[in-house]
Formats: C-alpha cells, structure tokens, sequence
C-alpha cells in the first residue's frame, strides 16, 4: 500500500478525452488525518487522507464530496455528506479524497475513475 507524508500535491484526475489537475493537501499522519477539513469553511482543492476507508462530518462547517479509492487508486465509490454525518466504511478502500461539495462532479471523479497523486 502506498504511503504518502503530509504535504502538498497534485490530483490528477484521469479523463476520456483530457486530464484534470487539481491541488492537493495530503494527510498521511495520524493527527493530520484526524483534522481533515473539520473547523474550515473552504478547501482549495481536495484532502487526501491515507490509509483511510472512512469518515465523519461531525464539527463540519460545509458539505462535502468524498471519494473512496482503493489501493489501486481506482474510485470506488463518491458520496456527498452534509455537516453531522457519519460516513459508513466502503470495503476495498485505502483512501479518501475530500473536497467541497459539487467539486467531484466537476473534475469527473466518480466510480470507475482512475486517479493520481503527485507529489511536490
């Protein structure tokens, strides 16, 4: 499995016809990942957090898109949480992407998608 440190990034999100970039905070660390996007009312980008096959919106100021991925970095499944909720965990999952809600669609990620991480 792949393990990333904290840092910062780019998603690349795999396309049919053209690839999309989009910044990236990775949350490798237990404390990073525990933080998340909680306590922030916006995200530039997306949240890596890995390993991860959960999460929860408790303490959330905004609804967000979450994408599981599997060790492949294959989505398995995209979800969008309001603020309070607890996400149920998604088997085969290794790790999660966050973003602001919509921001998903837009990008085309979605089950099936491939993605990558670059590392800065």
């Amino acid at each position: 499995m792949r393990r990333w440190r904290d840092g910062w990034g780019s998603l690349v999100v795999c396309g049919e016809e053209v690839d999309v970039t989009v910044p990236l905070e990775i949350a490798g660390s237990y404390r990073a990942r525990t933080k998340g996007l909680l306590g922030r009312s916006s995200v530039d980008g997306a949240i890596l957090l890995s390993p991860a096959g959960s999460v929860h919106t408790f303490r959330m100021r905004m609804p967000i898109d979450v994408a599981y991925l599997d060790r492949h970095l294959e989505v398995i499944a995209v979800r969008t949480m309001k603020p309070g909720r607890l996400g149920l965990p998604r088997l085969r999952s290794r790790h999660v992407l966050e973003a602001e809600a919509g921001a998903m669609a837009r990008w085309g990620v979605r089950a099936g998608a491939r993605v990558d991480v670059v590392v800065e």
